[in-house]
């Protein structure tokens, strides 16, 4: 399999946050990947994208987990290392295993984009029909991997498969298990849909169903949760298996407050964007409701008299109430 790189010079394009242009060649490192591997004539199966930031002493063992589990199948696949602008040896240590296992192509980032920003380009790079999302830090079971595939391989009726974690294991246990609870309680409300873990990291997907919705995912964690709520809102089928989840190497790269904030808001905006009227309709109704039961109270105690604020209340409710049915219309007009 060809190995593949970004030119030296190149970078992270600011606009969209994909790969920068070859600054030799002018070429797209994307478009040359494809074409240098179209050419050993082995098309992967399975293409798992492994994000990589300041990995650089666990981050070869994690490959090695991955390759022994897919080399005990007959699964022809390829493991995309993607560095994210690591500020340690993680890129060294990527070459190195490049060399060593045929199966693994490395990609280097010249600024950090962030693990959506790797993970909607690693899915753009991939060859294979799945595409597999999972972390380098050791903390998810990729030796489970291939059963993951299987059972997309298996019902065709599946679209992506996500492992469920048993248990959180990450840092900031005590604030980051209520937050996520009450997040995922929203979702669920929202989308009508039983969430067992909305933001793992370890899932499966068919790469064809995905790739209309990789431009909707933000470049930081919230990615994850971002494609599961982007498939249920469209009805493409996930299904969810229970894994364990081990407290990750090296140092945590989530900051609570940014990123619990973030990822609310991701969860509100997927929502808006495939369904709007699930988000703003409910406050307008009941704005109008409460304004027209004080408007009965005011005729009551003062005939032909509204308070300012029963007008206020009924007013606010029409507005809110019409954004949400011009957001559902612009949602309606949009072509898929």
């Amino acid at each position: 399999m060809a190995l593949v790189d970004t030119d030296p010079t190149a970078g992270l394009d600011g606009s969209d946050g994909s790969i920068g242009s070859n600054g030799s060649n002018g070429s797209d490192p994307i478009a040359a990947a494809m074409d240098a591997d179209s050419a050993d004539g082995v098309v992967p199966h399975v293409s798992v994208v492994l994000p990589c930031y300041n990995e650089e002493a666990h981050v070869l063992l994690e490959i090695q987990r991955i390759c022994a589990a897919l080399d005990a199948t007959d699964y022809p696949y390829e493991v995309l290392a993607i560095d994210d602008a690591s500020t340690d040896g993680t890129l060294e240590v990527l070459r190195k295993a490049e060399i060593e296992y045929a199966s693994v192509k490395v990609v280097a980032f010249k600024r950090n984009g962030g693990a959506g920003t790797v993970r909607r380009i690693g899915s753009k790079m991939a060859r294979g029909d799945i595409v597999v999302w999972t972390d380098a830090d050791m903390s998810y079971p990729n030796e489970r991997i291939p059963e993951l595939v299987e059972m997309l391989d298996f019902d065709a009726g599946i679209d992506q498969v996500v492992g469920a974690r048993k248990a959180e294991m990450g840092s900031h246990r005590l604030l980051r298990i209520p937050a996520k609870w009450v997040i995922r309680k929203i979702a669920e409300k929202l989308t009508n849909q039983k969430i067992p873990d909305l933001n793992s990291g370890l899932r499966a997907m068919r790469r064809e169903v995905a790739l209309p919705y990789l431009r909707l995912l933000p470049p930081g964690f919230s990615c994850v949760t971002t494609i599961t709520l982007a498939f249920m809102s469209n009805q493409k089928n996930v299904v969810y298996i229970p894994i364990d989840y081990a407290k990750r190497a090296g140092k945590s790269k989530f900051r609570f407050v940014t990123d619990a904030y973030r990822y609310i808001l991701q969860v509100l905006r997927m929502v808006m964007y495939f369904n709007p009227l699930k988000v703003l309709m409910p406050p307008a109704l009941w704005l109008i409701g409460i304004g027209v039961v004080k408007a009965v109270f005011d005729l009551v105690v003062h005939p032909f008299r509204f308070a300012q604020n029963t007008a206020l209340l009924i007013l606010s409710g029409l507005i809110i109430a019409s954004m949400a049915l011009l957001a559902d219309l612009i949602v309606r007009s949009r072509p898929e």
